[in-house]
């Protein structure tokens, strides 16, 4: 991290384009949406990554065996489109020397494309999807005995129970679920409902309403669960519609707040709902503040690199980063390029990585298709709940960021 500032320059030259043949190069595929709606969490997960990659190169590369190795970047865009991820993951799996593939950022372009990935062998980190089902749909008793997929962001299960546990500690009873009728959306609302369950029924849900990607008024579903008499809203979708249900409630005269995962961390929700977003409460695995010295090196980097004040999604970016520093770790430690190898190597890091969230101590274990979250690297230790605050997000609770910064020294 403390060569970052070194190799922005590097960066917006192009430094990542692949000068070497392929047999001298670790080939990464980054995926995700970097167009629509999906897009501010798949650029910030796409250039968090690029960040790690120019400062590994620029450090001459991955040690993998007795050479060094750079990165060589494949970048593809999925344009949220489940379809179009289909079309991606077969032409990634066809390639006899992809290392591994980082990224994609809707659950329903997960669940359509990798298990061509999974039939392969082909080793995939997914960040910064969420949605539980990405990885419960290989948990079971009739679960692979192997699995090659990995996942490097706080799953819907762990979000939900915070966002549970956060109505209760308000002393809210009666709330209202609101969720995009996508695969995203449909797995959160059953997470929201499975922890409601689990921390006691302490909550009473007086309604459930669902809306569509691209509706522009929730005004019908908004008026049903006032009438029901919801004292909060718990919401699951992506921020341009997330930013329609805020300001169909300021509309409205409700004064419910919203609870919901952490893509209302989007700049296309904050800057959508203005005002109407202030209090917005959602888990997040890092918070654009300067809380330690690896906080700030990140963040003046990226907004160095990209000409921005503002990450547009600060938690895909830092995952998109970390991500890339524990494949990094996994090949060095395989000493190979061979994808199988890299995949045996995530289930059992030697060596802690230092990332911009944490320090990463064993992330993975051997798979186990009766416990996903062997596969899972984030723990409840690794998320805090974030707040909307006058267009951006901050900590929501000041004992977080001073455990954070403590937890960095």
């Amino acid at each position: 991290m403390r060569n970052l500032p070194k190799i922005v320059g590097a960066l917006l030259l192009g430094a990542l384009a692949a000068t070497a043949s392929a047999a001298d190069t670790v080939k990464i595929a980054l995926t995700g949406p970097y167009s629509g709606g999906s897009a501010p969490m798949g650029v910030s997960t796409r250039d968090g990554s690029k960040l790690a990659i120019a400062e590994i190169n620029a450090a001459g590369g991955i040690q993998v065996g007795a050479k060094k190795m750079k990165i060589e970047v494949i970048e593809r865009d999925d344009e949220a489109k489940n379809e179009r991820g289909v079309l991606i993951a077969q032409e990634l799996a066809s390639m006899p020397d992809l290392a591994g593939v980082i990224g994609s950022v809707n659950t329903g372009v997960v669940m359509a494309g990798d298990k061509y990935f999974q039939e392969k062998g082909i080793t995939k980190i997914i960040c910064p999807a969420a949605g539980s089902a990405s990885m419960t749909q290989w948990a079971g008793p009739n679960g692979p005995k192997t699995l090659s997929i990995f996942r490097f962001a706080a799953h819907d299960g762990l979000q939900g129970a915070m966002v549970v546990e956060e109505a209760i500690r308000q002393k809210f009873t009666k709330v209202a679920i609101l969720h995009d009728s996508t695969n995203y959306g449909v797995s959160g609302r059953d997470d929201l409902l499975n922890q409601i369950k689990l921390q006691g029924n302490k909550l009473q849900v007086v309604a459930q309403e669902k809306f569509n990607i691209g509706d522009k008024d929730m005004t019908a579903q908004l008026l049903r669960a006032k009438a029901a008499g919801a004292q909060a809203v718990l919401i699951w979708g992506i921020g341009p519609e997330l930013a329609v249900a805020a300001n169909g409630m300021a509309k409205l005269g409700m004064h419910a707040p919203l609870i919901g995962g952490w893509t209302l961390a989007m700049s296309n929700f904050i800057d959508n709902a203005g005002k109407n977003g202030n209090g917005t409460l959602m888990p997040q695995t890092f918070i654009e503040e300067p809380y330690s010295p690896r906080a700030k090196a990140f963040i003046e980097a990226y907004h160095k690199a990209y000409h921005v004040t503002r990450i547009p999604t600060p938690v895909a970016a830092a995952q998109g980063y970390d991500a890339v520093l524990i494949f990094a770790a996994a090949v060095k430690q395989a000493g190979s390029t061979d994808t199988h190898k890299i995949a045996a190597a995530l289930e059992d890091l030697k060596e802690p990585v230092k990332g911009v969230i944490a320090t990463w101590h064993h992330p993975y274990s051997k798979w186990d298709p009766m416990h996903f979250e062997t596969h899972e690297a984030f723990r409840r230790a690794q998320v805090v709940m974030g707040m909307v605050q006058d267009g951006k997000v901050v900590f929501a609770n000041p004992a977080d960021r001073e455990r954070l910064a403590r937890e960095a020294r």
